[in-house]
């Protein structure tokens, strides 16, 4: 799913906002009357549009897997190793859509001091992920040593 957050669904929203604008500008050339509102609402759309992904899925790393000891991380065409010790806290919200969980790293990695990504979907709404539930509990395991 994260492949459709990050590349299917802006393009599908920001093409439809740009075609709304342009059929928009078409008609009013075509009946001669200027509606600046017809351009400013698709425009405001976008900006609204661009400040949630930003938010809520262009910072999410393309793929996680669990490797026993470590993460291995992708995002791009860059891969890192995470080992588990290196994980200070995980904060999870699996209300939100896409989930989201974000490592803070106890070093900054190439990717930065924390990763988000997100985890398998559920098709059960507001239902935790098991796989992000073992890792916490994998995390709180090595720091209580």
């Amino acid at each position: 799913m994260t492949f459709i957050n990050k590349r299917i669904i802006p393009i599908c929203l920001f093409g439809f906002l740009a075609l709304f604008a342009a059929l928009s500008i078409t008609f009013m050339i075509s009946s001669g009357q200027i509606q600046i509102f017809f351009l400013l609402v698709p425009a405001g759309m976008a900006i609204v549009g661009y400040v949630i992904l930003k938010k809520f899925v262009f910072d999410l790393m393309d793929e996680v897997w669990d490797a026993g000891d470590a993460l291995i991380v992708k995002n791009k065409n860059e891969e890192i190793r995470i080992p588990i010790s290196e994980i200070i806290n995980i904060s999870y919200s699996y209300v939100t859509n896409p989930q989201r969980a974000t490592l803070m790293l106890r070093h900054s990695s190439r990717f930065g001091s924390e990763v988000t990504f997100s985890p398998l979907l559920s098709f059960i709404p507001f239902k935790k992920s098991p796989i992000v539930t073992e890792l916490i509990e994998r995390v709180d395991a090595i720091r209580k040593g």
